[in-house]
């Protein structure tokens, strides 16, 4: 596999990614949509956006739920929603495994700059089994969470009967996954699953729990069924439809308004300090992502600034080089602990996902095998 690894000619993703394509150039699914996005009509995507809003507005309660954790996506959609659009949003957060104490300081932030917000804090016990499960079985150590993120927020949705629910970003469009939605407004339960949880339905990991919880104590992984939801008919929406998706300016908003703070080094295993603060099982998931593909969260962040033209593609191959394979090694003891794990049992996982068709463990560190240029 090595010898057919090959980066895009405009950013620097590798030809490894989930479900990643390259057109006639060799440019990425990512690239070509940012050279699409100055041709789309933003005006009257902004005016479905209005449309939805008027629709969806109500008389006497929220009229949006808002997914936020206090970084700066979710922070900049609440904004939008409530300054430019006069809606009343409530915002969720799905309370995090391992939270970072600045995380924890920005999300109080947010909510103290004026914002309706709940907070649902899922089982520990059960989202420890289930995220622990993730990691060994998938090398996901946060797939219980993004099991919540879906089937939390949709829940409580249903419970305050808000049927507008809004992301923040669609993933799979703006960084190099697959493109099917990037004309869609809103997307399905089936589309959760097979793209946010890898085509692995969260009742095929509730049944490893068989016998140690019931249905009802798993409440907030199991999707409720189409007789629950056609009440109020719920529609899941990503903001990044309707506006051109720009991370940075998103910071710069959210850090003025709304309080976000930044971390005083750069985040392991990329040079950007601002992003993704709120757990340290993000760095870990990112790392796993690197073993498993070979490009990491560097490689990410790079692509986002060489496509909002504020990076050279050759200054980003030098950062990936540097920062792409880096191990959060210091939060590896509280790994162990959350994971319940000796050291050599943890290593054992990284080594199982690690891919050998692109790196090789040299002096107990996973390095590249390959030279993508």
């Amino acid at each position: 596999m090595s010898n057919e690894v090959f980066r895009c000619k405009n950013c620097v993703m590798l030809s490894t990614r989930p479900r990643i394509e390259f057109d006639s150039r060799g440019w990425c699914n990512a690239c070509a949509w940012a050279e699409e996005k100055r041709t789309i009509d933003w005006p009257e995507r902004w005016k479905k956006l209005e449309e939805l809003c008027d629709r969806y507005r109500s008389k006497d309660g929220f009229d949006v739920l808002v997914g936020v954790s206090g970084g700066k996506d979710g922070s900049y959609v609440a904004h939008m929603l409530k300054s430019k659009l006069g809606m009343k949003p409530l915002t969720i957060t799905v309370a995090v495994p391992l939270p970072m104490a600045l995380g924890n300081k920005n999300l109080e932030n947010f909510i103290n700059a004026g914002y309706d917000h709940v907070r649902v804090t899922p089982n520990p016990v059960i989202s420890r089994k289930m995220n622990k499960i993730g990691f060994i079985e998938q090398g996901r150590p946060l797939y219980g969470w993004q099991c919540n993120l879906q089937v939390a927020v949709l829940r409580t949705a249903l419970a305050y009967k808000i049927p507008f629910i809004m992301y923040g970003e669609d993933g799979e469009v703006e960084y190099g996954g697959s493109t099917e939605s990037k004309n869609q407004w809103s997307y399905s339960v089936g589309y959760a699953i097979r793209v946010y949880l890898s085509g692995e339905d969260p009742k095929a990991i509730v049944k490893k729990l068989a016998g140690q919880h019931t249905e009802k104590d798993l409440y907030w992984w199991l999707y409720p069924d189409e007789e629950q939801t056609q009440a109020i008919d719920p529609r899941a929406s990503h903001w990044s439809h309707f506006e051109n998706w720009d991370p940075y300016s998103h910071y710069l908003v959210a850090k003025e308004l709304c309080g976000l703070q930044e971390r005083e080094a750069a985040s392991v295993g990329t040079y950007t300090n601002f992003a993704q603060t709120d757990t340290i099982l993000f760095d870990l998931h990112m790392y796993l992502m690197y073993l498993k593909f070979g490009f990491g969260r560097c490689s990410q962040d790079c692509g986002i600034d060489i496509r909002r033209g504020a990076m050279t593609r050759k200054q980003a191959i030098e950062l990936v080089r540097i920062y792409d394979d880096q191990l959060p090694e210091e939060y590896v003891p509280g790994y162990l602990e959350y994971f319940e794990m000796t050291r050599p049992e943890f290593e054992a996982v990284l080594d199982k996902w690690a891919n050998k068709d692109l790196l090789k463990k040299e002096d107990g560190r996973w390095v590249r095998a390959y030279d993508a240029p």
